[in-house]
């Protein structure tokens, strides 16, 4: 009996039947590493799972590549969990994944899971704790290892970007059981230094057990008590640690740390200048809008009624200066007449003015009294006659009282 004819839909529909029929391939656990990985922007996941000897052709619907705990990558080993079956529009087979979990480490994943839901549960990842990055930081403190390649790519992007820093490294391991002593260490060191602004701590790339130094508890909690703001920079892009979530800011790698620490110095200075010119500018057109504003207050007609009256305060200004001034000058006339006056009637009053007139002082000897009593001298006793232009000396011979003779008698 000959062999049926068939078209490719029947042959490719009874080999689906096969593999859909098959009770292995309906639930099957394939370990694999993955390559051509792609993301469909529909949000399905399509690569090829491989080993030595062979590959298939792999898919991953969008309802369940969102539930991943992981980003999967070229080059990752993988163990995924799905079916088998035909594409019929291609003729292929291929497996359609629906779980899927990294190789030999799904206990490192397990632990991760639930100290970062620890860790969030106790606040450590809320967005208040953050501390904020300084715009231009003078001294930076790194934290890493001096012969990986992110200590290169950190100093290579600073100093490009901006030279004028400092930058103070604490070498450390980044990897190993002695690794994340050393980090909590390192962060404590350059808390107590004092003077750094922002500390970055990173490394280059790798599995997830080589990074897992930095999702590890003590880290974490060194961390967030840091009182210096710490940027995390580990790994690659799509690698997120215990470390990034704590961390006060998140570089996706050490050469963007670099560039999100410091600003371009270029730049700066050509803003800088911009905004000089713009400030300029401001000035101008403000003092331009002054200054006009002036001229249309000078030619209003109320600047110009002020300034009238302004004028005419200022006639009547001097004409009251004149006037005090006149009046002044009357009352001290008057003053120097009154003064004229009484230094007349003083001279009148004066002794000497009298001595000029011929009268005299007679003052006795000895004790400079004045004689103005006959019972004030002694007949032989000697006086001091004082006249307009100077004194006699004089003996009294005799004495004769007023209405008395020589004798005596009234």
């Amino acid at each position: 009996m000959a062999a049926p004819v068939l078209t490719v839909s029947e042959l490719t529909g009874i080999i689906k039947y096969l593999f859909d029929s098959n009770e292995i391939l309906r639930q099957v656990y394939v370990r694999g590493e993955i390559s051509n990985f792609k993301y469909h922007l529909s949000g399905h996941v399509y690569f090829v799972l491989k080993d030595e000897k062979a590959q298939i052709r792999c898919v991953m619907f969008k309802n369940k590549s969102i539930l991943l705990p992981f980003m999967p990558e070229n080059g990752m080993r993988v163990i995924a969990f799905g079916y088998v079956t035909v594409y019929e529009r291609n003729g292929e087979y291929q497996l359609y994944v629906e779980d899927m979990e990294p190789d030999g480490i799904g206990a490192l994943y397990l632990a991760y899971e639930k100290l970062k839901e620890k860790l969030q549960k106790e606040g450590l990842f809320d967005a208040s704790a953050k501390k904020s990055i300084p715009f231009l930081p003078k001294n930076i403190g790194i934290i890493t290892s001096l012969n990986g390649a992110a200590i290169r790519d950190l100093l290579t992007v600073i100093r490009r970007r901006y030279p004028n820093v400092n930058i103070l490294i604490a070498p450390v391991s980044v990897q190993g059981k002695q690794a994340a002593d050393e980090i909590c260490e390192a962060i404590k060191d350059l808390n107590r230094v004092g003077g750094l602004d922002v500390i970055i701590l990173g490394r280059g790339g790798g599995s997830i057990e080589e990074l897992w130094t930095f999702n590890e508890e003590k880290v974490a909690r060194a961390i967030y008590s840091s009182k210096i703001p710490i940027i995390s920079a580990v790994g690659h892009e799509t690698d997120y640690t215990i470390a990034d979530f704590v961390a006060d800011k998140r570089a996706p790698t050490p050469s963007a740390a670099g560039e999100m620490v410091v600003p371009e110095k270029k730049q700066l200075l050509s803003e800088i200048a911009q905004r000089k010119k713009r400030l300029v500018a401001a000035i101008c057109a403000l003092l331009n809008t002054k200054k006009q504003e002036i001229e249309y207050i000078k030619k209003s007609v109320v600047f110009k009624r002020l300034r009238s009256e302004i004028d005419n305060n200022r006639i009547q200004l001097d004409a009251l200066m004149k006037r005090l001034l006149r009046e002044t000058v009357n009352i001290l006339i008057n003053k120097k007449t009154i003064l004229n006056t009484l230094a007349g009637r003083l001279d009148i009053l004066s002794p000497l003015a009298m001595l000029d007139r011929g009268y005299s002082i007679c003052q006795r000897i000895g004790d400079l009294k004045v004689v103005t009593k006959v019972e004030d001298v002694q007949v032989g006793q000697e006086i001091k006659v004082i006249i307009s232009d100077g004194h006699l000396m004089c003996n009294i011979k005799s004495k004769e009282k007023k209405g008395e003779d020589k004798n005596g008698r009234i």
